[in-house]
């Protein structure tokens, strides 16, 4: 009886070079390819290995990680519009009803702390799983609230839960795709993460159709539920130990009969037996990868070191600054503060039920950018192929510089159309050209970074949402009163967007230098201080 066919295996011989970030791709006889480049993280002769699972598999795993970075940001975002509502109905203050916005967020950004550490101790899946379930319980909890406290509890229990989309999305990218793959696949979650700024419109109109808030956290339990069931059937573990698979074995001579026969249903030249692919049972295991190397108090204490890796530290100014959803970022906040206070007066008039269409315009900026998503891959591969086959991490760069003077432009353009009482589409013009850029800024800062650093992602992936949602939280105490107290055109035009342009400049920095500047680093303390902490890194 003939043997049934096992799927084909990806093969390559790339590696990185003494550099962390500069990879050699070049192709040997048999490896398989991708733009015409040797696939790296080189994968392991194993069909459980996350990087020889089938696009099918990848992609619904991107897709349900994706739709649960949407989901997470837009309850933070989405009960904007209830403020005011929940003021009257709480008798507070509106100040202190907006800290049902902004402590939920700090909740959001600082869970990574200790989410990361969890899922690289217990497994990617049980804690995704234990993610959506506690943000399942938080949603439904506060849909049920009657007072400020309790509403306060619940949002911090389900925007903790959540804040595990900060980080492993980004984790899994490169768990389960090749180097010329991330750029694309972190486009889309990026973009899904940005599109939570569009929950406050559906929010807004819920309460002028007559439904009360509580609504909004209904709508949100619903499809938590359904992405908690489609996680736990298609999210499989996808931490691997790629390194103990790479040398294969010899037939062991404790039984010669079993080493035959091993031998015979292996490799013939090395004796090396593919192991079976687990079974879509076996899948289902809520046990993780328990990695007892795993220092959890020392991976949280590490992560904070990462505030000195110029390239960690560019995608916290970066996502600070910007600001991936309307709530937060310098430029983000300015945005959607100012818009609803500007629309309803002179000389627009528009009545308060139209303020929050603003975020058509991050629609419509992040619409346009999502053919730019395999931009920085495919620039990365010519400049590659040029190259002799050695990748570079700056090779992907050069698709910012349009968007390095574009974002600020559109900051700009907004900052005097409120001052000078111009026409109303000044606003959405500007919000979106500034809303297109930083799309760019979002998923190509961060790949770059994933591929400069040979030490442990997730550690720097914690560093950097801590960072940007201290930058962010910051900004937001006062932002507000200096538009206010200095007019649009000097804050928003000039210093806003002087800061903006300051950060997106430093994109000169690392095409020119970025190579010197990881050569340095890889020579420092603080690379001693990862090497020890390596597992299964990106660029490995």
């Amino acid at each position: 009886m003939a043997s049934k066919p096992r799927a084909h295996l990806s093969h390559s011989h790339a590696h990185e070079e003494n550099i962390p970030g500069t990879v050699n791709l070049q192709a040997a006889e048999g490896d398989d390819t991708g733009y015409g480049q040797a696939l790296f993280p080189v994968p392991a002769e194993d069909p459980n290995d996350p990087l020889q699972w089938t696009n099918f598999k990848k992609t619904m795993i991107l897709v349900i990680c994706s739709v649960y970075s949407f989901l997470g940001n837009a309850a933070i975002i989405g009960p904007s519009p209830y403020i005011e509502l929940w003021s009257r109905e709480f008798g507070i203050t509106p100040g202190v009803a907006s800290e049902l916005i902004s402590y939920p967020n700090l909740a959001f950004g600082f869970g990574s702390l200790v989410f990361v550490p969890c899922y690289l101790k217990f497994g990617r899946r049980p804690v995704m799983l234990f993610s959506l379930l506690t943000f399942a319980v938080g949603l439904i909890a506060s849909s049920q609230c009657t007072s400020y406290n309790g509403l306060l509890a619940a949002r911090l229990v389900h925007c903790f839960g959540s804040s595990v989309c900060e980080a492993l999305p980004v984790q899994l990218v490169n768990d389960i795709f090749y180097l010329h793959e991330r750029g694309k696949r972190i486009g889309y979650y990026t973009v899904c993460l940005c599109l939570g700024t569009f929950a406050g419109l559906p929010a807004g109109y819920m309460l002028n159709a007559g439904l009360g808030w509580r609504l909004f956290f209904y709508v949100e339990f619903a499809f938590a539920m359904v992405l908690l069931i489609m996680a736990f059937f298609y999210v499989e573990e996808t931490s691997y130990d790629r390194a103990a698979h790479m040398t294969p074995p010899t037939p062991s001579n404790a039984s010669e009969k079993e080493g035959v026969q091993e031998f015979e249903k292996g490799d013939r030249e090395t004796g090396y037996v593919v192991p079976s692919r687990k079974t879509f049972i076996e899948t289902l295991s809520l046990k993780g990868r328990v990695d007892p190397d795993v220092p959890l108090f020392m991976t949280m204490i590490r992560s904070w070191t990462y505030f000195l890796a110029p390239q960690s530290l560019w995608v916290i100014t970066t996502f600070g600054i910007n600001g991936k959803r309307s709530q937060i970022g310098l430029s983000a906040l300015a945005f959607s503060y100012t818009f609803p206070i500007l629309i309803v007066s002179p000389p627009y008039n528009w009545p308060v039920t139209n303020s929050g269409l603003f975020s058509l315009a991050s629609v419509v900026g992040y619409g346009l950018a999502i053919p730019f998503t395999s931009s920085s891959d495919r620039l990365a591969a010519y400049f590659t192929k040029r190259n002799n086959g050695i990748r570079e991490a700056e090779m992907r760069l050069g698709v910012m510089l349009p968007a390095m003077l574009i974002g600020p432009a559109g900051v700009v353009l907004y900052g005097f159309t409120a001052e000078r009482g111009l026409h109303w589409i000044g606003f959405f013009v500007g919000g979106a050209m500034n809303y297109w850029a930083a799309y760019f800024f979002f998923s190509f800062t961060l790949a770059y970074a994933v591929d400069s650093y040979y030490s442990n992602t997730s550690e720097m992936l914690i560093a950097m949402n801590i960072g940007k949602q201290a930058i962010s939280f910051g900004f937001g105490v006062k932002v507000l009163d200096w538009v206010m107290e200095s007019g649009y055109a000097v804050v928003m035009a000039g210093i806003f967007g002087g800061v903006l342009l300051a950060n997106n400049l430093v994109l000169l920095v690392f095409i020119i230098w970025g190579k010197r500047i990881r050569k340095y680093m890889s020579e420092t303390w603080l690379a001693r201080l990862h090497f020890k902490s390596i597992r299964e890194v990106t660029t490995h």
